[in-house]
């Protein structure tokens, strides 16, 4: 039925407002009211992150912002990333939600956390190869993760030769923000590439050890 028009249910959320999950030509997506958060446009422009870096030397990743758990999904499926996955979202509605409509459940290979980003990399003492920061409400990311008292902790949680993947903005420009999050990447010598309407939308940034 979902190929004729799309069906829908609404869930309400404390962090996220509404969301809605939508059956739309066979495939579940999760949507907020103005943005998608898994399984449709999100889904491809993490995807093309993944597809700049090299995983094979990467045997731990961070995932701050779940959502319905597409990432999750890209790197399991066409990655053949098997190795451990830890995820992070201060939302139990979308945990709830990555659980019972996507599947994605706290395992031997992946462990899934209820907390703030922002404190979770403040008391992590754990590093990761890859750090994937996707952490949005609605159609921003909030002021506290664009500062660079969040970007020094998310160093540390990185391993030596580790990666960083940021979906960075939905904005037309760059923020002043965010321009000075890559001069900070920048001057800590760190390669940074920075990849503007990926998907005729976001920024996406990746940042890896020179």
């Amino acid at each position: 039925m979902s190929y004729i028009y799309p069906i829908t249910k609404t869930v309400k959320s404390d962090f996220n407002g509404t969301l809605e999950i939508t059956w739309y030509n066979g495939k579940k997506h999760l949507n907020s009211k103005n943005a998608n958060y898994s399984y449709g446009s999100l889904q491809r422009i993490l995807k093309f992150g993944l597809k700049k870096i090299n995983l094979k030397p990467v045997s731990s990743v961070l995932i701050l912002g779940l959502g319905g758990g597409s990432v999750i999904e890209t790197l399991r499926k066409d990655f053949k990333y098997q190795k451990h996955i830890t995820a992070v979202d201060i939302d139990p509605v979308i945990i709830e939600i990555a659980a019972g409509e996507y599947n994605h459940k706290s395992s031997s290979q992946l462990e899934i956390i209820c907390a703030d980003a922002l404190a979770f990399v403040q008391k992590n003492k754990t590093q990761f190869d890859l750090i994937i920061i996707d952490l949005f409400i609605d159609l921003h990311v909030p002021k506290p993760f664009l500062e660079l008292l969040f970007w020094q902790d998310v160093l540390k949680s990185k391993s030596t030769n580790g990666i960083i993947l940021f979906n960075a903005s939905l904005e037309k420009s760059r923020s002043q923000a965010l321009q000075s999050i890559i001069e900070f990447l920048k001057s800590k010598v760190y390669n940074v590439k920075v990849y503007d309407k990926v998907k005729g939308t976001n920024t996406v940034v990746i940042t890896e050890s020179l």
